[in-house]
């Protein structure tokens, strides 16, 4: 079966040999590709579902260290009915969960692809090196870049990609690397083997609610109102 998808494709899914098989590089592409695919399809079938049984029903996407709880909590409140899904937009996904179908409304940080989307600026947060603590600069109060200059630094075009924040963070605390992240991913992500330094000249980035242009459905429309009071009012007091 795999042979034949792989003369299809025209390209090597498997490195295989008598003691081991592994995925290549297209084949872990073609894993997380087929996952985005199999969770649109199952989104789908669901709204099938959810219109057959008369369910009203939120899906709404989040940037890892983004919290959206303030704002579902307040949406609760005018709309009691309505059940709400949170869907992770993991960071090789960005928006593609509001381009599948998979979501409808999100809490992302940019970058991300805003085409066709409707966006709504809701704060901004500085971007901090995350260090073993046993790291030399790891009692540092500020650094600059400069300070980082030959640092491996994880999820970089010359650097190994990670999968997940979890993964990221035990490779740096096990010495494979740092990582230079939104201050929010950080302190969600605290462990007593890591710490976070600011980075002087890094430019800091922007947490945004994003929907589709052309969407008109009522509970979007009533969730972005709610939630851009809601979100702007949480950001301006973890601010503080």
């Amino acid at each position: 079966m795999t042979k034949s998808i792989e003369r299809e494709l025209g390209c090597t899914l498997l490195n295989r040999t008598t003691r081991r098989v592994e995925l290549t590089a297209a084949g872990h592409q073609l894993h997380e590709e087929a996952k985005g695919i199999l969770a649109a399809v199952e989104a789908g079938l669901r709204r099938v579902r959810d219109a057959d049984r008369g369910v009203r029903r939120l899906l709404v996407a989040f940037s890892p260290g983004l919290h959206v709880s303030e704002a579902i909590r307040a949406f609760g409140e005018h709309h009691p009915e309505v059940e709400i899904d949170v869907i992770p937009a993991r960071w090789w996904e960005k928006d593609l969960p509001l381009r599948d179908g998979r979501a409808q409304v999100g809490f992302l940080r940019r970058p991300f692809d805003d085409t066709g989307l409707s966006v709504v600026p809701i704060g901004r947060e500085p971007r901090v090196a995350c260090l073993p603590t046993s790291h030399h600069l790891a009692c540092r109060q500020e650094l600059a870049l400069a300070d980082l200059e030959g640092e491996p630094v994880l999820d970089t075009p010359t650097r190994r990609r990670t999968t997940s924040a979890e993964e990221k963070f035990e490779l740096i605390a096990s010495g494979h690397g740092i990582a230079l992240v939104p201050l929010s991913v950080a302190r969600t992500y605290s462990r007593p083997d890591l710490t976070h330094v600011p980075v002087t000249d890094l430019p800091s980035e922007e947490a945004c609610l994003v929907a589709p242009t052309t969407t008109r459905e009522p509970l979007v429309l009533a969730f972005l109102d709610i939630a851009t009071t809601a979100l702007r009012g949480a950001w301006c007091l973890l601010r503080q």
